[in-house]
């Protein structure tokens, strides 16, 4: 038996893929007209928002899913994000030790997820990766702080992916991800093959008064060495790019057209309407704002700290979207339900990632009876 979701109301799966052609287009031109003052213009007005609505659209989107996770799980998570926010605070001060450190608590995270959220068939192949991948940070720390930064970005991917499952039919559904697959992708791999380096500008008059040349800026997302050559410049464009992009999908994509995702936050903590959650992302953007106007350099660091628990978060998530996730969800249509002829009632099977069209992101009302909620979010 299939429980079916509600009709899906927004645009043609067309018209939203048209859009992010168009989006992308957009964000391409004004990349390759200034990297650094995309960059920085970003952060400036949407990075500490970004990260609230991020955090608000998990919370909502995956907060009455079965993960298993309770009140310990998220005691722990708490306690190795405040000890990653304090070593990134920290880096300015006592430099490489420090960087160490939240590299260890940022893999402890990786694990921690692994051995709550991956199925236990899995976890094995899952744990030698993240072994593998922990010793390649360790012997290059430098390296794993750029390499974060662009996956992190990316991340975004995985987020529209499974929201394209609301989508009617399945030729909608594959045209949406061939998009984004497209801008998260392609586009990045025809800057770094050279594709654009006819339009690559390094123009920082818009920002000059905040970074000077920008190098500082570039050095910070582009491998140690790299921020004067060719290489480097061309994945400074790619980050500059691929973050527009993901700043925009959290700040206009994700309110806009998947607003319900809050409705369980809401109903948990009435107090935090959107209406107030969009204030408080206001006024944190504009005291960053002015924090980076004053002295950038600084404030960019207080600014990744303060917004680092919205990085690790992903982690359990996506291991959730991966590990459990199930392709016959995309390719069967939601049917009505049926009543058996006879017999005994079917009993439904528990879905561990309810398509993104299900009637709540979270616990049901009261009405619909029932509690399946996930202790994940219980306490945000």
């Amino acid at each position: 038996m299939t429980v079916p979701g509600p009709a899906w109301s927004g645009p043609r799966g067309t018209v939203l893929s048209l859009a992010f052609v168009a989006t992308a287009a957009a964000v391409l031109a004004a990349t390759l007209a200034s990297a650094v003052a995309a960059v920085v213009v970003g952060v400036i007005l949407l990075g500490v928002l970004h990260a609230i609505l991020e955090l608000r659209y998990v919370a909502g989107r995956f907060s009455g899913l079965p993960l298993g996770l309770g009140h310990r799980f998220v005691g722990v998570l708490g306690l190795l994000l405040a000890g990653a926010i304090v070593s990134r605070l920290l880096a300015g001060i006592v430099g490489r030790p420090a960087q160490v450190l939240e590299i260890v608590l940022s893999y402890a995270i990786v694990c921690w997820a692994i051995s709550r959220v991956v199925p236990a068939r899995r976890r094995r192949f899952a744990w030698t990766l993240t072994g593998l991948a922990a010793m390649a940070s360790l012997v290059w720390p430098d390296h794993h702080f750029v390499v974060l930064a662009h996956l992190h970005l990316l991340a975004v991917v995985a987020f529209l992916w499974d929201w394209s499952r609301r989508l009617p039919t399945a030729r909608s559904r594959r045209a949406f991800r061939l998009v984004q697959l497209g801008w998260a992708t392609g586009l990045p791999l025809a800057i770094l093959l050279g594709a654009a380096d006819a339009w690559l500008g390094a123009d920082t008059a818009v920002v000059r008064s905040l970074v000077e040349d920008g190098h500082a800026v570039i050095e910070g997302v582009v491998p140690p060495g790299e921020a004067g050559t060719v290489l480097g410049m061309r994945l400074f464009a790619v980050f500059a790019f691929l973050q527009t992009m993901h700043l925009l999908v959290w700040v206009v994509f994700f309110p806009r057209y998947a607003p319900e995702a809050a409705t369980d936050l809401e109903d948990r903590l009435p107090w935090l309407t959107g209406a107030r959650v969009w204030a408080i992302g206001f006024l944190a953007a504009a005291f960053f704002a002015v924090l980076l106007v004053g002295d950038y350099s600084s404030a960019v660091l207080v600014h990744d700290a303060m917004t680092l628990p919205h990085v690790y978060v992903e982690v359990p998530l996506l291991l959730a979207l991966v590990g459990r996730y199930r392709p016959r969800d995309d390719t069967v249509a939601p049917g009505p339900v049926t009543r058996l002829a006879s017999g005994p009632a079917e009993t439904p099977v528990q879905n561990h990632l309810a398509p993104a069209g299900t009637a709540t992101y979270g616990r049901p009302r009261a009405t619909e009876g029932g509690d399946p909620r996930s202790d994940f979010f219980r306490n945000v």
